[in-house]
């Protein structure tokens, strides 16, 4: 095989936001829009281990924020598309959560997630870290992928020298796929000749989306994702498993959001002395939105809600 490496508590807090209805999950399977002659397209899923770096790559590759970053492992809960539009060609990538050893059934549904966007994809884009060891959990990762549709990325080139570079491709190709790119999907550095080689990979096909569709993820799936966003990063406790955001007001421009923690010794950790972390992650949300929206913070307690059934259906787990 030849290998090629490439180069509750109640906080109103005023919020500039997105109008509109809110909506339900991304929908399965996008509508064909139309077919110019000769037009490519193809769908393009990440996959990889947790906190790796997918959702940065991403957002890198497209140009705009689709989907919310974090350095907490399994930020990512749901399929996110992000859509690439150009004259000839639209690719729409498929972010996935990070594989993982599940220990709850949230756990497991993120794996199942993962593992479901995989079906009828024409590029996989399988992301390992250039300063962390690969080691069983990529490889067991590597076992369920096609290698013919593979690009193993090797993401966080920027945190390491050349030599450790060299030396994770080595151990790399051992997955014995066909190409391979390092990158940083922080800096952008590899990132342009990643997305050409993956764009000359897509066959010919329809249009699924708008010239003007950047994601497929409804505004208020989008607010929710951006709040548990900020909430992540502002909340320095081991909580990231144990919050879930969902809108469950939208009548404009007022949005109530709900943050949903396990224990009660969660909700004061979440709302902060005096409601200063609810504060703090208000204004981190509202720095990323356009105006015209007062956000309403709720927090409150689902015990347990990652291992009930019942409760990830209502989430959309």
């Amino acid at each position: 095989m030849t290998q090629e490496v490439h180069g509750s508590e109640e906080l109103d807090e005023p919020c500039e936001g997105v109008g509109g209805e809110p909506d339900g999950e991304p929908a399965d399977v996008p509508t064909v829009v139309d077919q110019p002659e000769g037009h490519r397209s193809g769908f393009v899923t990440l996959v990889g281990r947790p906190n790796v770096g997918k959702s940065t790559l991403l957002n890198q590759m497209l140009g705009t924020k689709v989907t919310i970053v974090s350095d907490k492992p399994q930020t990512t809960r749901t399929e996110v598309r992000g859509v690439l539009t150009r004259a000839d060609v639209q690719a729409v990538f498929c972010d996935t959560p990070g594989i993982h050893k599940p220990r709850t059934l949230l756990g497991q549904r993120l794996n199942d997630t993962a593992r479901a966007a995989l079906a009828d994809m024409d590029v996989v884009l399988f992301l390992v870290e250039a300063d962390g060891k690969i080691g069983r959990g990529d490889r067991f990762i590597a076992e369920s992928l096609p290698p013919e549709k593979t690009v193993l990325v090797l993401n966080k080139i920027d945190a390491v020298g050349r030599d450790q570079v060299v030396g994770q491709l080595v151990k790399a190709a051992e997955m014995e796929f066909d190409e391979y790119f390092p990158v940083s999907a922080t800096t952008g550095r590899g990132v342009d000749a990643l997305l050409e080689h993956v764009l000359e990979r897509l066959p010919e096909g329809p249009r699924y989306y708008p010239e003007d569709t950047l994601s497929d993820v409804p505004e208020a799936h989008w607010v929710a994702e951006l709040v548990r966003e900020q909430l992540l990063a502002v909340v320095r406790e081991e909580l990231p498993h144990s919050i879930a955001t969902r809108v469950t007001e939208w009548d404009w421009p007022r949005v109530r959001c709900e943050i949903l923690v396990e224990r009660d010794s969660q909700k004061g950790i979440v709302i902060g002395r005096k409601g200063s972390v609810l504060k703090e992650v208000g204004t981190r949300a509202r720095a990323q939105l356009p105006e015209g929206v007062f956000l309403e913070l709720v927090v409150k307690v689902d015990r347990d809600w990652q291992r009930r059934p019942k409760a990830l259906d209502r989430l959309g787990y």
